[in-house]
């Protein structure tokens, strides 16, 4: 891991976790334990299953779909009635939605919409882009 940061208001579960991965296929089971800590210091476990699942698609997307020597950068926020995260990654190319019956691959983002409530991706000014996921309370 190449780094992570809580900001916000030392010693309290409140704020925005920032983290920093060089782009491996470890950055996904990382992100997923941090995720989980975060949830259960908000009250969230209950989430944990779930978020943990979206993490895992997005971070790995973003590590295969981008640059061999990148980094993958992950924002997870509390929000009210919710949590956001999102993933960012060097590469311009957009995510698509594959389902391939017979494929060993493709499913991740038709995960993301199952268990989110709303998620999205944006291209960034510079380079790269932001996929993000929502899940609010029912």
């Amino acid at each position: 891991m190449s780094g992570y940061a809580l900001q916000g208001p030392p010693g309290t579960a409140s704020g925005l976790l920032t983290m920093e991965f060089i782009a491996s296929l470890t950055a996904a089971g990382q992100v997923r334990t941090l995720v989980g800590l975060r949830l259960e210091s908000w009250g969230l476990a209950r989430w944990r299953e779930d978020l943990c699942v979206i993490a895992s698609e997005l971070v790995t997307n973003a590590v295969v779909h981008g640059p061999e020597d990148g980094t993958v950068r992950v924002r997870f926020s509390r929000e009210p009635g919710g949590v956001l995260l999102a993933v960012w990654d060097s590469s311009d190319a957009m995510p698509k939605r594959r389902v391939d019956p017979e494929g060993l691959s493709g499913r991740g983002l038709v995960m993301v919409e199952a268990l989110a409530s709303d998620f999205g991706a944006y291209q960034t000014c510079t380079n790269g882009k932001w996929v993000w996921a929502r899940c609010r309370a029912a």
